[in-house]
């Protein structure tokens, strides 16, 4: 039989990560498979908590990061429909449910949330838990079904065996095990006639053919429920690979709740969706390697559930801005200068070569949005201080550059072949000349026609950008600032 996994988020908002990751994760178990199915599903069954706009999100975060679907609401496929509200309209799940009351999994309950509070308050003692014994688990069928008849509200609730244990067996955390007793009989039908997640999972799961079921391992505790509605159908359970959480810190969650960075806020800000997957990956899971990095190809082939950690994993930006570095520096050229143009083009306006600019770009930024304050000395020739000049590890200082920026400006002014090459061959033939270190004439140079600390490139590269009479007419004002310091 082959692997069936699904993702199946809810439309409350931006794509969380680790969301994203619990997607990536279920993508790569699907497709080690040659066989495997990938299913896309939207639980809209909180229709409180549903967002405007939030189904959009999660199809365009999909298909951004490529994690692309064999099932799904916008593609169809043989066990929809694919979004669990429309499942509600058909009468699906409370067609089950009532199959689960005749089988004595379920029942019908006529007491409100209110009641049942007070119940278990009432019989809370000595740091005990206590388990509300529902009484309508003790009307018969017929008499409930008068009592609906006759317009009383109700809900349709799990019924738990009052002893014996259940029992699963988790790819990341093992064997568990707990009594009956301290289990909840959850709602699994609302009083508005819409199934809770904990019981449409559950049905959907079994009616798409779920094999493997990859989520958060804040569902370990819910699992033995679902595990009992499982065998009052009499049907095969899942594979469970239960995910640890990905951590702000050591204390607290990553959460969207907190305002904590979205897979959007993360686009925003610059980074590039493969190198978001390519990180969030390794949030829980070690590879076999020391490979840091890799493509959705490369993870597919990589990835094995025995590797992932039972402990929280920190989501690191630092780390996170260091692998899109990486990406980032491991394109061709001419995609990089695709990719960038219009990055670049937020600070530099003029006629200059760009994608001689993006090559000394690429090897400086991090993330796109780093790329426009790296450039804004190419359009304007920012004022600065003479103490830009002073660096202790190219041993240069304001001196230092008055006696070589004029001996580079009288060799700059004589080149007729303005090329990186003749640049770079009559520049440095300067140190020698001087007595200089290399750093002791570039430095300074790059400095007086570029007006700042540091730049994406060098002082020869930035020459050739700017042309000839645009870096001789900078070094002159540098030049006359030096003499009148």
């Amino acid at each position: 039989m082959s692997i069936r996994t699904r993702f199946a988020p809810s439309p409350t908002g931006y794509m969380h990560i680790g969301n994203l990751r619990t997607a990536l994760w279920a993508y790569l178990i699907a497709k080690k498979d040659p066989e495997g199915v990938f299913i896309l599903r939207i639980e809209d069954t909180d229709q409180g908590r549903l967002v405007e706009g939030a189904t959009d999100i999660i199809y365009n975060t999909m298909r951004e990061c490529g994690l692309k679907h064999d099932e799904g609401p916008d593609i169809g496929g043989p066990v929809g429909p694919y979004v669990q509200s429309e499942r509600v309209r058909s009468g699906l799940y409370m067609e089950y449910a009532k199959k689960l009351i005749d089988l004595g999994g379920a029942h019908y309950c006529f007491c409100d949330e209110e009641t049942i509070a007070k119940a278990k308050a009432a019989h809370t003692g000595n740091g005990e838990s206590f388990k509300y014994d529902d009484p309508c688990k003790y009307i018969s069928k017929e008499d409930a079904e008068k009592r609906i008849a006759a317009g009383e509200p109700f809900v349709i609730r799990q019924t738990i065996p009052a002893e014996g244990t259940t029992s699963f067996d988790d790819e990341v955390f093992g064997h568990i095990e707990v009594d009956n007793s301290i289990l909840d009989e959850q709602v699994l039908i609302k009083s508005d006639g819409f199934p809770t997640y904990n019981f449409a999972n559950v049905i959907d799961d079994h009616l798409m053919g779920i094999t493997d079921v990859v989520r958060g391992m804040e569902y370990l505790s819910s699992t033995p429920k679902y595990n009992l509605i499982y065998d009052a159908f009499g049907w095969d359970k899942p594979r469970y690979i239960h995910c640890p959480p990905v951590m702000k810190d050591e204390h607290s969650k990553l959460s969207k709740r907190n305002g904590d960075a979205s897979f959007q806020d993360l686009m925003a800000k610059g980074y590039l969706p493969e190198a978001v997957l390519n990180y969030i990956a390794m949030l829980g899971w070690s590879p076999e390697t020391n490979q840091e990095i890799y493509t959705l190809d490369e993870l597919v082939k990589a990835f094995n559930v025995k590797h992932i950690g039972q402990n929280g994993a920190i989501f690191d930006p630092v780390k996170l801005t260091s692998v899109n570095g990486l990406w980032l520096r491991g394109m061709d050229l001419d995609s990089y200068v695709k990719l960038t143009e219009p990055y670049i083009r937020q600070a530099v306006k003029g006629n200059f070569d760009i994608k001689k600019i993006a090559a000394g770009v690429q090897q400086r930024a991090n993330t796109l949005c780093e790329i426009p304050p790296m450039l804004d000395f190419y359009d304007t020739f920012p004022a600065y201080s003479n103490d830009l000049y002073l660096n202790k590890k190219m041993k240069t200082n304001p001196d230092v550059a008055k006696e070589t920026l004029p001996a580079c400006r009288a060799v700059l002014a004589e080149i007729t072949d303005w090329t990186h090459d003749t640049l770079h061959e009559r520049l440095m033939e300067l140190p020698a000349k001087l007595e200089k270190k290399n750093g002791q004439v570039l430095f300074p140079l790059r400095v007086a026609i570029s007006g700042k600390p540091s730049t994406p490139g060098g002082a020869i590269e930035i020459a050739e950008i700017l042309g000839k009479e645009e870096t001789l007419r900078r070094l002159d004002l540098s030049i006359a600032q030096l003499e009148n310091e």
